[in-house]
Formats: C-alpha cells, sequence, structure tokens
C-alpha cells in the first residue's frame, strides 16, 4: 500500500511522518531505514511542509521523452543524458521562485522524480527497483536566455542552477507504478502540460541502473526524469502547480 511520506516544521523543529487521513502521523529513526510509527498526529495545515527528503544531489534529465524530442527532431539518445541542480536551487514546496538579477525568459518544466531509498553502485537493471524509495514532483525551472546564449558552450548548471530553481515535493508516495503516472503543469489556472510517463525513453529502472554505474546514488537523492511537451515561460506573479495523480501537487509561485 502506498505511503505518503512528508517532512515538516513543527514548532521549530523538523521532522517526518505519513500522511494519514489528512493528517501527519510522526515518524521517528530514519525515513529510510529503522522507521518507528509512533501514535502522535498532527494536523497537516497546522504545520509547514519541507522538502520531502534531503538529497546529497538532483540528477536531472534531457531528451527523455520521445514526443518532446521529435517535435525539437533530436536524435534518439544512445545513453541517459543529464545534468545537476545544485543544492542553492533546491526549494520547499509553497515557497516563492525567485526572478534572477538576469532578467529573460524563465520557463517550467514539470517533471517526476525519482527518490533513492537505499545505497545504488552498479546495479543492475534487474536489480535497480530495488534502491528506489518512491517518487516525487519537481519543477526543474530554467532561465532559457542564458541555456544557449554562448555557441561554444551550452550553460545547463547556470540556466538551472539559480537559487530558488528547483522546487520539490510535496511528498515522496511508495509503491507506485511509474510508468502509469501522468504530469500535469497548470500556470495560474491554465493547463499547459499533460503528459505521460510511459513515454520515456529510459525507464526508471534504466535510469536507476545506468547513473549509479556513472555515480553512487544515495537515500534521497532524485533523479528527476525530464519534461514533454507545453515547457512555457512565466511572470512574476505567475503560480505554477505540478500535479502527479496519486503523488499531490507542488505549489509554488514565481516573483
Amino acid at each position: 500500500m502506498s505511503k505518503h511520506w512528508v517532512r515538516f516544521l513543527d514548532g521549530g523543529a523538523i521532522r517526518f511522518g505519513v500522511i494519514e487521513n489528512n493528517q501527519i502521523r510522526i515518524c521517528e529513526g530514519d525515513m529510510f531505514t529503522d522507521v518507528v510509527f509512533t501514535e502522535n498526529v498532527l494536523q497537516i495545515e497546522n504545520v509547514k511542509l519541507l522538502m520531502p527528503v534531503q538529497p546529497t544531489k538532483i540528477i536531472a534529465l534531457w531528451n527523455n521523452f520521445k514526443a518532446l524530442g521529435d517535435k525539437l527532431e533530436l536524435d534518439v539518445p544512445a545513453e541517459p543524458l543529464y545534468f545537476l541542480k545544485p543544492p542553492n536551487s533546491w526549494l520547499n514546496p509553497g515557497e516563492v521562485i525567485r526572478q534572477p538579477k538576469q532578467v529573460g525568459k524563465i520557463v517550467f518544466e514539470g517533471e517526476l522524480a525519482v527518490v533513492i531509498g537505499k545505497v545504488a553502485k552498479d546495479v543492475s537493471e534487474k536489480n535497480a527497483l530495488q534502491h528506489v524509495f518512491g517518487y516525487t514532483c519537481v519543477n526543474d525551472v530554467t532561465h532559457s536566455d542564458i541555456l544557449n546564449r554562448d555557441a561554444s558552450f551550452t550553460q545547463w548548471v547556470r540556466a538551472k542552477g539559480f537559487d530558488t530553481f528547483c522546487p520539490f515535493g510535496p511528498a515522496v508516495v511508495t509503491d507506485l507504478d511509474p510508468h502509469s503516472l501522468v504530469v500535469k503543469t497548470t500556470l495560474n489556472g491554465s493547463v499547459r502540460q499533460e503528459f505521460p510517463i510511459s513515454d520515456m525513453r529510459f525507464s526508471v529502472a534504466q535510469l536507476v541502473s545506468r547513473i549509479s554505474h556513472d555515480m553512487t546514488l544515495m537515500p534521497g537523492d532524485l533523479i528527476s526524469c525530464g519534461t514533454s511537451l507545453g515547457v512555457g515561460s512565466m511572470k512574476p506573479g505567475s503560480d505554477i502547480k505540478i500535479e502527479i495523480a496519486g503523488i499531490g501537487i507542488l505549489s509554488n509561485r514565481f516573483e
């Protein structure tokens, strides 16, 4: 049975737990190992939700959806193409995505992210899902004007690494079939993206396996699976929501 895991701020203390009937059951120990479920519950509206995990890194995919790749006339990649979102870009649900001083076109990218639950190093595709804890929502915010501004160097890290450019959450949900999920992005209430995870070029198992041969994946790390059609720009004052049925709604404002 699926569980919705959250981290939250309660009276100045950071805690974690699971959502049950619109309440949070407080847990102790470690989210990934030796969890203790207490009898203490809190009302969700009485706490501030935080990023549901604390990664050591967030890996994000490029050209991983067939529909978008076909539209952009991109070659089919022989292996996963990815970059990193730095810790300064990570943002809690409900907090504000900030316009950087480098003025230009800022775009949203709704994505599903895989959350690693067990150290993964050189794992096989067959065993890869044993290292997955669950799934969450990500907004891979991008300064698109900067990305290709220099013809000699695509500026992936800079364009995608500004402060507040990677909100994720609100929960990590276990025991889901990712290929049955649909990512829906709304901007000021208007649906801009709605695409199936089943359109991914590389499956979750393939991503975890192949990336684990490049770098060790640690509990809490995210692999953001990439985006598809409908990416668009945000203007200051916009409300942006990434919704995945079965996981929840990641809601942020852009100012």
